[in-house]
């Protein structure tokens, strides 16, 4: 692909594309911005490019994605590669006219890129005829099972014929994604370039401890601080994104802002002047964010502290892409401590949370258990049988007031 300036395969592209090209299943998990899409999107086009007519187009191949943001890239990266081939590609998704999408099915198309919701619609309507399929991809499944659209899948899927290519592309491959690939994927070949470890170790890690009251304030201070031309912030909700939004504008910081209530054409615009270097910063709910790919992003601010590991490493692999250099800062409230800690362990990362001058912390510290250290005998594995004789004593107690109860 001479004009996209391809030199030479990802791993992720090593791997899966002469699995892919044997036309075998997949189950695959790599992070963002290893060029999983275009491992997926090459040998499909080399597949379809020997079936598909010219005249009486119908649907063979179907990728499903969690988001808006994500149909968009996918659809741009299909329509680039396949410049030279009569292949066309639509997209069928929420946020956008439907008569404007079923008239495009009707011109006829080859490839569908849709959103689970919006492609379950068109099928209990009977807009669209998927008995051709014959390549079904799932992009970003764990995102899709974490908004809840496992059923729309497996109805979706239900839509196409038994016999077809499937291919399943997660971050990491949970219970739930085994689950799914269990019951859909036939022996799949298992693609795993990296672990949610490796998203993370590229990157430089800050924390700051901060009161809550002043978190926007030391936000903006790092944004015009570090005087990067890009600065993604995440929020946990939507309210939070609007009032940091406010607070941003009235210190002259440019801003955009992404999330579930700002509808398709102003989340397009946001990521269109925060792409283009015309706002300096990008406030951003996770949701919203998933699918956005911005060359070389320098910086990550985790506003807010997300409950889970997955979506920590989600937001973190917005930047440090295509191994370029990233930094991620997290903010930390006395309610984060905990959290953060578990993240810090299942990721084996060790952050040292700073206090930034003038910001000194005046909220009332939590106490946190501090590890007890091992004896040398211990260590060595010795028993210590004082504790042991202990625990036999309150077993021995227990079993005793049971069997009391039990008479």
């Amino acid at each position: 692909m001479a004009h996209e300036n391809y030199e030479n395969t990802t791993a992720i592209q090593t791997k899966v594309i002469p699995a892919a090209m044997k036309g075998m299943d997949i189950l695959g998990a790599s992070k963002s911005g290893t060029g999983k899409t275009a491992a997926y999107v090459l040998p499909l086009l080399n597949k379809l490019q020997k079936v598909v007519k010219k005249e009486g187009k119908v649907v063979r191949a179907l990728i499903i994605v969690p988001t808006i943001e994500l149909a968009d890239q996918v659809s741009r990266t299909i329509v680039s590669f396949s410049k030279y081939l009569d292949i066309q590609t639509v997209k069928v998704q929420g946020g956008s006219k439907k008569v404007e999408q079923i008239t495009r099915i009707k011109q006829g198309v080859d490839i569908v890129v849709a959103t689970p919701g919006r492609l379950q619609d068109f099928i209990a309507d009977k807009k669209i005829n998927l008995e051709h399929v014959n390549t079904v991809i799932l992009d970003e499944a764990d995102t899709m099972l974490d908004l809840g659209f496992l059923a729309e899948i497996k109805n979706i899927l239900k839509s196409c014929p038994a016999q077809k290519q499937m291919m399943c592309f997660s971050a990491t491959i949970s219970q739930n994604i085994k689950q799914l690939a269990k019951e859909f994927l036939r022996s799949p070949a298992i693609v795993e370039v990296s672990s949610r470890r490796d998203v993370v170790n590229f990157i430089k890690h800050r924390a700051f401890k901060v009161d809550k009251k002043r978190k926007a304030q030391l936000a903006a201070k790092l944004v015009k601080d570090l005087g990067m031309g890009q600065v993604l912030i995440f929020v946990n909700k939507k309210e939070t994104a609007d009032k940091l939004f406010e607070y941003f504008k009235a210190q002259e910081i440019w801003t955009t802002i992404i999330h579930g209530d700002i509808k398709r054409g102003g989340r397009a615009k946001a990521l269109t002047l925060f792409k283009s270097g015309k706002s300096q910063v990008l406030i951003a709910t996770d949701i919203a964010a998933r699918g956005i790919d911005i060359p070389e992003l320098p910086l990550v601010i985790n506003y807010d502290l997300p409950e889970l590991t997955d979506d920590f490493t989600h937001r973190v692999g917005r930047t440090g892409r295509a191994n370029h250099k990233g930094q991620v800062i997290t903010l930390l409230t006395i309610h984060d401590y905990n959290t953060f800690t578990t993240i810090e362990k299942h990721l084996k990362l060790n952050i040292k949370r700073d206090i930034m001058e003038g910001f000194e912390i005046t909220d009332k510290q939590p106490r946190q258990a501090r590890p007890r250290k091992k004896s040398l005998r211990e260590k060595k594995g010795y028993i210590d049988y004082d504790k042991k004789r202990k625990y036999t004593y309150a077993a021995q107690k227990k079993k005793k007031q049971e069997s009391k109860k039990k008479k």
